[in-house]
């Protein structure tokens, strides 16, 4: 008797254990934060990258080669430009995007531990390329900004490498300095010191927009890095006041603010508040439905840089709220998933993987938002472009790169939730 009850005990054990045999919860701890994911004893069907992240990519690029025709299309009548034909900047898009993607499909070949090896000197790279941008005779200025660098068929800009130089050596600093996150000075003032020597550059260019995007970047990812709340908010608080100062020394900026807050005075609308007014006039316009594809009457040389920093004002022309709506779910849904992935990695163990993708969902969420802001109304002129969908070489393909970087991380990732090797 006790013989046949001991078996129903066991085979009661064996049951209950095969019914949770799936949510088995390994805690990982990294960086003060506590991540749990689940393993299962049944082999998983693993892909070889995110095919929905790869998708929704391809549906931003495919949109902003038709929106940067649309905005584009007119451009050839403006003297400005020279004579150039109504397809000529979407050919050099469509051109862009063909080299971005080729580079993105060899950067996807080299694993992240290649990049932590060579964090160092990808940051003193970009930090030379920005100091060539500011000699004469080498760097192009544009507009008093000297920012481009003459690469034969395109300009490239490092400003837009820096973002990614920023992020790649702020993960592998925190990796190596793990040990003193919990000690604010020993862990941000080694960091502080080449970060702040990118930002002066970016300054001296200048670029303020840029500087506040790596500025962004490199406090994100100390934060996520584990670096405690006082000293998190301490930061936030030099880099306010840092911000407010840079303002308030620069007479032109402090015009921009003062723009931002009534353009329609009249002092402003025809001055520094004039792409303000024209691009709240656009979205206006286009209401809830739009106004339909190449409707847009702003783009008609009344809206300034409608190709590139304003290409939203455009899309919520010609396609009216719904399009807004539309084009902030697409990039809200991308930055999560890179988040996410960001997080995979950090809950196996891959920090420095995990913290270069959360600091490149960083670098597109808070551009996009940025960008999106200034567009309506929201914030002040910042001359930052909309990742993946503005017009410009520089950006389309650091921005395709980065997402390259994402898609090695997710790779790597699901080869070690296989059991494989990295």
């Amino acid at each position: 008797m006790s013989t046949v009850h001991g078996n129903r005990t066991l085979g009661w054990l064996t049951r209950l254990l095969g019914r949770n045999q799936d949510a088995l919860d390994l805690p990982v701890r990294a960086s003060g934060l506590e991540y749990r994911f689940s393993t299962s004893a049944r082999p998983p069907v693993v892909q070889g990258i995110d095919q929905a992240l790869v998708g929704v990519l391809i549906a931003l690029l495919a949109w902003s080669v038709v929106m940067v025709y649309s905005a584009s299309i007119a451009l050839g009548d403006n003297p400005r430009f020279g004579d150039i034909g109504n397809e000529y900047f979407l050919i050099r898009h469509v051109v862009s995007i063909g080299v971005a993607f080729v580079a993105a499909v060899t950067v996807f070949q080299i694993p992240m531990e290649m990049w932590r090896k060579h964090a160092v000197w990808v940051l003193l790279g970009t930090i030379v390329l920005l100091i060539a941008v500011l000699i004469p005779g080498i760097g192009i200025s544009v507009n008093g900004a000297r920012r481009w660098l003459p690469l034969g068929l395109m300009r490239f800009q490092p400003s837009e490498l820096a973002k990614l130089a920023v992020v790649i050596y702020a993960a592998d600093y925190m990796v190596r300095r793990m040990d003193v996150r919990e000690r604010f000075f020993r862990a941000v003032l080694p960091i502080g010191l080449p970060v702040g020597l990118v930002g002066f550059l970016l300054l001296a260019e200048p670029d303020m927009g840029a500087f506040v995007v790596v500025a962004v970047i490199a406090v994100g990812i100390l934060f996520l890095g584990g670096v405690n709340i006082r000293g998190f908010l301490l930061m936030l608080g030099v880099l306010g006041l840092a911000f407010a100062f840079i303002i308030w020394s620069s007479p032109w900026r402090r015009d921009r603010i003062f723009a931002y807050l009534d353009p329609w005075s009249e002092e402003h609308r025809l001055g520094r508040g004039y792409q303000l007014t024209h691009s709240l006039i656009a979205i206006g316009r286009g209401e809830v439905a739009g106004v339909g594809l190449g409707g847009s009457v702003e783009k008609l040389h009344w809206l300034p840089e409608a190709h590139t920093d304003f290409i939203l004002a455009v899309i919520g022309e010609e396609f009216g709220l719904v399009g807004v709506l539309l084009l902030l779910a697409l990039f809200f849904w991308l930055t999560r998933r890179i988040m996410v992935i960001g997080r995979q990695a950090v809950a196996l163990d891959r920090i420095f993987s995990g913290l270069v993708a959360q600091g490149i969902g960083l670098w597109i969420g808070f551009q996009a938002v940025i960008n999106m802001g200034v567009n309506l109304g929201a914030l002040p002129t910042k001359g930052l472009t909309l990742p993946l969908m503005s017009f410009g070489g520089s950006g389309v393909l650091l921005n395709l790169i980065a997402m390259a970087i994402v898609l090695r991380v997710d790779y790597e990732n699901r080869i070690l939730m296989r059991g494989g090797r990295v």
